[in-house]
């Protein structure tokens, strides 16, 4: 593989100045107040990872389609020196590229095939004027078996934040205790944030690791205006187990009178729970066996699965 250096040189300054992924990944910043109250459910855990390595970087930027693995190996070659020595060093350097890049990617046990779940309680869901009132995270492998437990947060809101809710808002989460908890919590929004990157930071690579939940697109919404630092480590996708859920009642209908029913206690930390749950069913009952079910009729008729596509 070789390079022009010229054109190497013009098109790392390219690349440097238009494609964050290839910078340094920014140090965690605690915020002003850094003790922050452990509840009783708090989970402690390490200190952030340190920043994931140039080659990780540049293969999130390729991954994510911000510049084509040509562009990431010419802004290696550039920050590796710059010189025809680089060239040397960026022939080797693009084959630990490819590697880290498929090794992050490959089989359900590899870090980059985590699924990052979360869930919040909200005073509502206009995210113009709601805000986030409590906040869970737990880590998952590929076949959804319970990793990691992150922090279980409550933060605090004014009160005529919280006397302003709808009424459904005030029924449920009075019935709950949430809005006695965020009375009483000490913890900021900023503060909240840092405990959760810091926590996704170190069970997760940076852009590989997709955001699930129920109905997660609407926390989304909250988590892209209020943490948008939690957000830029998540891949852009997100894991909904509404749209399984709504696809298997019009499917499997027969199947799907048998999914587990949901307590509705909402608090964070246990609808994440009762999503997994939730999910497990599906792809035991549902998707497993429709799978197997098809194999056995190709095989009885005396197809393959080639012939049959």
């Amino acid at each position: 593989m070789y390079f022009p250096l010229g054109r190497i040189k013009v098109l790392s300054r390219t690349i440097n100045s238009q494609h964050s992924a290839l910078r340094e990944v920014p140090p965690l910043v605690p915020p002003a107040s850094p003790g922050v109250p452990r509840g009783p459910n708090y989970i402690s855990h390490q200190p952030p990872r340190s920043p994931p390595s140039l080659t990780l970087r540049a293969a999130a930027a390729g991954r994510a389609g911000k510049c084509s693995t040509a562009a990431a190996l010419c802004g290696l070659a550039a920050m590796l020196g710059g010189s025809r020595g680089g060239l040397g060093r960026l022939r080797s350097c693009s084959g630990r590229l490819w590697r880290g890049r498929t090794a992050a990617m490959a089989g359900g046990g590899g870090m980059g095939q985590r699924m990052v779940w979360v869930d919040l309680e909200m005073t509502g869901l206009d995210v113009e004027k709601d805000q986030i009132l409590e906040m869970a995270c737990l880590i998952t492998d590929s076949d959804l078996n319970v990793l990691a437990e992150g922090p279980n947060l409550i933060i605090k809101q004014p009160d005529e934040l919280l006397d302003g809710m709808s009424e459904w808002c005030k029924e449920h989460h009075g019935k709950s205790g949430l809005t006695k908890a965020v009375k009483e919590s000490k913890i900021s929004l900023q503060q909240a944030e840092y405990e959760f990157l810091s926590f996704v930071r170190q069970q997760t690579p940076p852009g590989l690791c997709p955001l699930a939940g129920n109905s997660v697109h609407a926390d989304k919404k909250f988590l892209d205006k209020y943490m948008p630092q939690f957000m830029r480590h998540l891949h852009y996708r997100i894991i909904d187990v509404s749209t399984v859920k709504e696809l298997c009642r019009r499917w499997y209908p027969e199947e799907y009178e048998f999914a587990p029913k949901k307590a509705a206690s909402h608090r964070a930390l246990d609808d994440i729970r009762e999503s997994i749950k939730e999910l497990q069913f599906y792809r035991d009952s549902i998707f497993k066996r429709k799978t197997d079910e098809k194999k056995r009729k190709l095989i009885e008729n005396g197809e393959s699965d080639k012939t049959a596509s």
